[in-house]
């Protein structure tokens, strides 16, 4: 059975004299629709909710539960990089702008932060590390994706009401075969990203954008 993600690079971080740790992740790298986003989370080590984890591997309802319990008790920022972005930039480096927004966005500035995955936004002005897999091995990083994991479903919630057919309130976005049916038969939305290869080959095909 597979530890839970806990204290321990917060702990550390502190131990070398660190006392505002914040971890970032970030959700939505590969849908092909709507922005990637991010959160931030400095967490109170002694108010840290039970139960935090790799938002992939809680039910929707833990997610949200635990979504209001940790914007009650952290220090919470959430930031996005649009679709505009994502196609000027490459979805790496607009994933790492919407991290830039979400730390930039806390209360209280960090002095370390402890980032999901193997690379570094470029330029931080903060101490960091990235962490493999760090949803799964830090709380801080777990609480972040969990954050960012509920705010974007919601927003795709939202705009499957404005653009139905995709199925975006089920695949928040992703590449599901009922997605890819509907791009072909109801063409690309404004929410689409136009760099994705599936999009970009049907507005090759000539397909009107839908609405």
């Amino acid at each position: 059975m597979s530890q839970a993600p806990d204290l321990a690079f917060e702990n550390a971080a502190r131990a070398r004299g660190f006392r505002r740790v914040a971890g970032v992740d970030e959700v939505g790298r590969g849908p092909l629709s709507g922005p990637v986003v991010a959160a931030a989370v400095r967490l109170d080590p002694a108010k840290v909710p039970a139960g935090l984890n790799d938002s992939k591997k809680l039910t929707a309802p833990r997610r949200t539960a635990l979504f209001e319990e940790i914007r009650a008790v952290a220090d919470v920022s959430i930031a996005e990089a649009s679709v505009a972005e994502i196609d000027a930039l490459n979805i790496l480096e607009a994933s790492h702008l919407a991290m830039c927004r979400a730390i930039a966005g806390l209360g209280e500035a960090p002095d370390h932060l402890l980032i999901d995955g193997n690379r570094l936004p470029r330029g931080l002005p903060i101490s960091a590390e990235a962490i493999v897999r760090g949803d799964a091995r830090s709380a801080s990083i777990a609480a972040a994706s969990i954050v960012a994991k509920v705010w974007r479903d919601r927003l795709m919630v939202d705009l499957a009401q404005q653009h139905p057919g995709y199925g975006w309130d089920r695949n928040a976005g992703y590449p599901t075969k009922d997605h890819l049916l509907a791009l072909q038969n109801l063409g690309v939305t404004p929410h689409h990203r136009r760099s994705f290869r599936p999009v970009h080959n049907i507005l090759c095909q000539g397909i009107s954008i839908s609405r």
